[in-house]
């Protein structure tokens, strides 16, 4: 085996040990840390824990990864121009800040995982032994590396968008039932926010949040709607603030909401439906149509090249 082989392999394994030692670093939950600081505080024979301890208690990503990736972020983020950074926080807010992470943040994980992509590449190449499969390997990887996270962005924000869509139809009938109960839209919004677990009972938390700190409740509807990027949730927040202003009741204006949400519903479902066959097309035309004239002719082709022989 020669020295090169033999270094590559032992930098994968360096790099394999490492994953699994952060996948199986024991994170300890908000429970047992609770527990630990009510003890030191009151428990009989306790002592206070150490600032050393409490940062020694947090799981090893939040300790050394975290910190890791804000610095390097925050030295990316000096030359990145302020639009595509801006740009790059909407699409996040659009995600749901998967992660918390912010833009300088988002940054460093791309170089991150190019750098990481690049070597796994640059090592498989070398293993190989072939020169091209090493500028191959390490020319996929870091194009991967970089655009991947841009990529597995995209795919939150249409998973996002495409949960507060799906969830609004009930939402809505539940605000509206409590509205119409005698409840005030800020309570009805918080039985929402009780009842579901999804994007849009985030959304609303966040709303509620920022109306308790002093922020004005149609200025944050608003920004909710501007947020999430999804065109009936939009259309829902207008017609409440336009009903705020006019002083339209809100419970009509929930129902009419509510009827339209459903019967938005029904039409993608109809959609949908309308265009399952079409979309079996093409798997019937690839896949069944071959065989059944494999099973068809095939027979009768055989016949025809033995009578010729």
């Amino acid at each position: 085996m020669s020295q090169t082989v033999l270094l590559a392999l032992i930098a994968a394994g360096g790099i394999l040990l490492l994953f699994v030692g952060l996948a199986r670093t024991p994170s300890s939950s908000a429970a047992d840390m609770v527990q630990e600081r009510l003890q030191a505080y009151g428990g009989a024979g306790a002592r206070a824990l150490t600032e050393d301890e409490i940062v020694l208690q947090k799981p090893f990503s939040e300790r050394v990864m975290r910190p890791f990736i804000q610095n390097l972020g925050n030295r990316f983020s000096r030359s990145t121009p302020d639009k595509a950074r801006n740009d790059l926080q909407n699409r996040l807010n659009l995600a749901g800040r998967p992660g918390n992470l912010g833009p300088s943040e988002f940054i460093a994980v791309r170089y991150v995982a190019a750098v990481v992509l690049f070597a796994i590449g640059l090592l498989l190449g070398l293993l190989s032994g072939n020169p091209t499969f090493i500028a191959v390997g390490a020319a996929v990887g870091g194009i991967l590396g970089f655009f991947g996270p841009l990529y597995w962005l995209r795919t939150k924000v249409e998973q996002r968008r495409s949960e507060i869509q799906k969830s609004l139809p009930d939402a809505m009938d539940l605000l509206t039932i409590a509205v119409e109960a005698g409840l005030g839209f800020d309570a009805a919004m918080q039985r929402v926010t009780d009842k579901f677990r999804n994007a849009l009972s985030d959304e609303f938390a966040t709303v509620l949040q920022e109306t308790r700190l002093g922020r004005p409740r149609l200025e944050a509807l608003d920004d909710m709607g501007r947020r999430t990027g999804v065109e009936d949730l939009h259309n829902f927040v207008q017609a409440v603030i336009q009903s705020e202003q006019m002083g339209v009741g809100v419970a009509r204006i929930l129902r009419l909401q509510s009827d339209e949400m459903r019967r938005k519903r029904r039409q993608r479902a109809q959609e949908k439906a309308a265009q399952a066959s079409l979309k079996m097309m093409l798997p019937m035309v690839g896949c069944i149509f071959p065989t059944l004239w494999i099973v068809l002719l095939g027979p009768a082709i055989l016949i025809l090249l033995k009578a010729r022989g």
